[in-house]
């Protein structure tokens, strides 16, 4: 099942939505602000994202900029940030079995679905 880590107020994530919703594909909203990914589900969607976790925050969040910038992060710290700020997650993030794209832009869901 195609899954979208989607948040209604951003652009991007609409725009991904709706990409999915004319592939006529049957896929699942993950609404991740509600239901926050735990540590081993983030971990695991950053292996398949296939990037460090640094590449799957939001830096421009003010939250990152008052709390974590500038600081020496393990991967580890980076990931327990977005669990306690999931705004921080980068998005739309579309799965597909063990593949996964962020949805910047939005054509990249393409890739995979």
């Amino acid at each position: 099942m195609i899954q979208i880590y989607h948040n209604n107020r951003c652009s991007k994530s609409r725009s991904g939505l709706q990409i999915l919703e004319e592939s006529g594909k049957n896929f699942e909203i993950v609404k991740y602000l509600e239901n926050i990914p735990t540590f081993d589900e983030l971990k695991t969607l950053i292996d398949q994202l296939g990037m460090p976790p640094i590449d799957l925050v939001r830096k421009n969040e003010a939250v990152w900029k008052s709390d974590y910038k500038g600081k020496d992060l393990s991967d580890s710290d980076i990931i327990e940030a977005m669990i306690k700020n999931p705004k921080l997650i980068e998005r739309p993030i579309v799965i597909n079995g063990n593949k996964a794209v962020i949805g910047r832009p939005p054509e990249k869901i393409l890739d995979i679905i």
